[in-house]
């Protein structure tokens, strides 16, 4: 069983995907294999992932007043409280 440079186990799997977006992909990914195209978008989907749970926890933070903000610059003109 081969594995990933991050240590996960890989497994052969039996799919049935769009040729056309495979190819698409590895284009936009610039991709040599599809198995590597499919590798860099799983690794995309799931960075994003990431960051869209990390700015909704930053978010929830400012909603709820625990994250202050400072206008160091003086652009707001008294608009935050």
């Amino acid at each position: 069983m081969k594995t990933f440079a991050t240590g996960h186990n890989m497994k052969h799997k039996h799919l049935v995907l769009d040729q056309a977006k495979i190819k698409k992909a590895q284009k936009a990914l610039g991709a040599k294999t599809e198995t590597e195209t499919i590798e860099r978008a799983l690794e995309i989907v799931i960075s994003e992932a990431e960051k869209s749970r990390r700015a909704w926890a930053a978010t929830e933070k400012l909603i709820r007043g625990r994250v202050q903000i400072k206008d160091v610059f003086g652009r707001l003109n008294g608009k935050l409280s």
